[in-house]
């Protein structure tokens, strides 16, 4: 018996398996053999392998285009898969090739009827009738939640064909969203945009234009979408307000990420007209106003400074208040609204035994950002007779050498921005790392829910987030004695891992620009220059005010601000000039590459730190670059992070604790260049000496803190 037999016996007889691998075989030795190509497709169609069936019985119709079972066979395989227009195209075609068989003629009627029941319309040589558009959408809901949707986009593209249809515009703007979540966005951009051509006044598909070009990448055309679609002629009801709130609250978002502060801030105070009880909208729209500078009280808005400080973002409330207590409370709503309840993946007891102590940090700054900057060199001391480094990073890459120092830094480098935070976790889980330090917490581009998993058996934040987090699993803060009095312990939910230095570790290997005279940066040579170069957000009115009172007090004397953003510069004139200061005296800096603004704090005199949010990377790098530092430390973690760095240089005399003597300290050492030039040498001393912020005893401190931890 041949093979071919016996597979058709094996078929027939119903050995699935036998026939399936028999027809294999044959269809490998001759590909042209229509009839194992023909038996292929029905046994995987049987078997619910449509893809399979779709490839065997298209090869056994090109091998015998006039053979009419295989059309028969082809519409009984598309009408499987609902694909209705082509299954009546091949009934049709069985029909045409052998109109004498009855069954081919009970196919077509077949194939019919199935339409009939999928969308409700009478086929006939003559016209059809449509059913009503809520059945076609309830049809297509059913085909969706399947992912069917090549079917949903049948049924509808079959309602547009034909007379008496209604709603054009929702049939159009229900296939641009199936379009746009199976990722045809050119196809789905024709859709939103027919549909909105036939009802300019549908602001759902502006909104939904929008997101599909953001996700584009043409942010500029998102926006005027969003913007058209909010600036229709409105009604009062719910339904129409909630699509204008969310037309607002992505311009403003999207402007945000543009870097357009004050058309975004505006967005957001639109939508908080509407309705002010939106917190996640509240607080971006007060951290807009903190990027801007902007102090004056908005009475349209029947929000109170406690509403502010209750619902600020996690970053916003640092420089909003110095109550430690608040600051814990805003985490916690943060974390409980944002963050899931997980159950720890290990033990906090767990010990691995390793031979040498896994440390793994997590972060998506391990690249050009403030955060490696200062901890670049940490990575790279780390003994390797006792400890192993492993990195699992969602950075993206910006092709800087620096980011490729931070690279070789590790013994290993894991991307996980293809993962979910469950499946980092797991990895995290399945290198048995002992100690996961969090470089994140609730910073920009953060995922808690990684932590939140407690893949690791300690898990530590550090210097992402100057406060605490209160993530769930996450153990320990890295801190000193100072930056972490005994009076903050009921305010954290992390306990403090004590180094007995300082808090802050540092790159010694940071490069420095030529040194310029103070007239390359548009400084008077004759006049006391104070430098305040701490992002524009964490100057508060009162800290400005003060500086302000400085300057009064010493007429011979400038303000070195750095130029952030357009309107926290006018913002600030505009105070001065309101304070009486000349606008002249205030001197605002760009941003320049890290090696050239190292060198620029040299043209200053005194560092004004600010408050409640002290520098903490900018604090560490003008100590670096030989500039005394200024400081007035408050309650909170992050109001004594500069506090830290001085006391650790020897400099603790520039340590305030109130208003007052911040100033006096400030005019006193205006008007005492001799004092500025001992603190100074100070600092060229100490770093000279090896003592200015020694990587080498940061990183001993820290690997013997872990050991004792590992060992508890």
């Amino acid at each position: 018996m041949s093979i071919l037999l016996e597979a058709l016996e094996a078929q027939v007889s119903g050995q699935t398996a036998k026939a399936l691998a028999k027809f294999s075989a044959i269809a490998r030795e001759e590909p042209n053999n229509a009839v194992a190509q023909y038996s292929l497709a029905a046994i995987n169609a049987s078997l619910g392998l449509y893809d399979q069936a779709l490839k065997h019985i298209n090869s056994a119709i090109r091998i015998n285009p006039i053979f009419a079972p295989s059309y028969l066979a082809r519409s009984k395989i598309n009408a499987s898969i609902n694909r209705f227009k082509y299954s009546l195209e091949d009934a049709e075609k069985a029909v045409s090739l052998d109109p004498t068989v009855p069954e081919n003629l009970v196919q077509r009627d077949a194939v019919k009827s199935l339409i009939n029941r999928m969308t409700g319309s009478e086929i006939s040589e003559g016209q059809l009738t449509p059913k009503p558009l809520i059945d076609i959408i309830s049809e297509v809901a059913v085909l969706t939640s399947v992912g069917n949707t090549s079917g949903a986009l049948f049924l509808y593209e079959d309602y547009l064909r034909r007379p008496g249809q209604e709603l054009t515009f929702v049939i159009l703007f229900n296939m641009g969203v199936i379009l746009s979540e199976i990722g045809q966005n050119d196809d789905a951009e024709v859709k939103f945009k027919e549909s909105i051509a036939l009802k300019p006044d549908f602001r759902t598909g502006y909104l939904n234009l929008g997101i599909l070009l953001e996700k584009l990448g043409r942010v500029d055309e998102a926006i005027a979408q969003w913007e058209t679609g909010t600036s229709l002629p409105s009604s009062n009801s719910s339904e129409n307000i909630d699509v204008i709130i969310k037309l607002l609250n992505n311009t403003g978002r999207l402007l945000e990420i543009q870097r357009q502060f004050d058309r975004a801030e505006q967005a957001l105070f639109n939508s908080l007209k509407l309705n002010e009880n939106q917190h996640d909208v509240l607080h971006h729209w007060v951290h807009l106003r903190q990027k801007q500078c902007k102090w004056d009280r908005v009475t349209e808005l029947n929000i109170s400074d406690d509403d502010i400080q209750r619902f600020a973002s996690p970053l916003a409330i640092l420089g909003l208040t110095d109550e430690p207590a608040l600051q814990r409370l805003c985490a916690e709503r943060f974390t409980a609204e944002k963050v899931g309840l997980h159950t720890r993946l290990i033990p906090a007891s767990h010990r691995y035994g390793h031979e040498k102590i896994r440390i793994g940090y997590l972060s998506s700054d391990l690249s050009m950002h403030a955060v490696s900057l200062l901890a670049v060199e940490l990575f790279e001391t780390h003994n390797r007779d006792n400890v192993e480094v492993y990195a699992f990073c969602w950075s993206k890459e910006d092709g800087t050498p620096f980011r490729e120092r931070v690279r070789r830094a590790f013994d290993h480098f894991i991307p996980i921005g293809g993962l979910t935070d469950k499946e980092a976790s797991d990895l995290i889980l399945n290198h048995e790392i002992d100690v996961l330090v969090d470089l994140q917490g609730l910073t920009s581009k953060a995922r808690p829910n990684i932590v939140a998993h407690g893949p690791a058996p300690i898990q530590i934040a550090y210097l992402g987030y100057p406060g605490t987090s209160a993530l769930p699993h996450v153990d320990y803060v890295v801190a000193d004695p100072f930056i972490f009095p005994n009076d903050l312990k009921p305010h954290f939910t992390e306990k403090p891992l004590y180094l007995p230095t300082v808090f802050q570790v540092s790159d010694s290997k940071r490069e420095f620009g030529p040194e310029r005279a103070r007239s390359f940066f548009g400084l008077p040579d004759d006049h006391f220059v104070y430098c305040a170069f701490n992002n524009n957000y964490k100057i508060s009115q009162p800290m400005f005010t003060s500086w302000m009172k400085i300057l009064r007090e010493t007429p011979n004397s400038v303000l070195w601000l750095l130029e952030d953003n357009q309107w926290s510069k006018q913002n600030l004139i505009n105070f001065a000039s309101a304070q009486s200061i000349d606008p002249s005296r205030l001197i605002f800096a760009g941003r320049i590459e890290p090696k050239d603004y190292l060198s620029r704090f040299r043209a200053a005199d005194l560092f004004l730190d600010t408050t409640p949010y002290n520098a903490g990377t900018t604090a560490n790098d003008a100590l670096w670059a030989g500039l005394p530092l200024l400081t007035l430390s408050g309650k909170t973690y992050v109001s004594r992070m500069a506090g830290s760095l001085l006391k650790s240089a020897g400099l603790a005399e520039l340590i305030t604790f109130n208003a007052h003597d911040y100033e006096e300290k400030a005019i006193y050492l205006g008007a005492h260049h001799q004092e500025i030039m001992r603190l100074k040498r100070h600092l060229n001393e100490q770093k000279q000496s090896g003592q200015l912020f020694n990587t080498k005893q940061f990183c001993a401190e820290f690997e013997n803190a872990l050991k004792v931890l590992l060992t508890s």
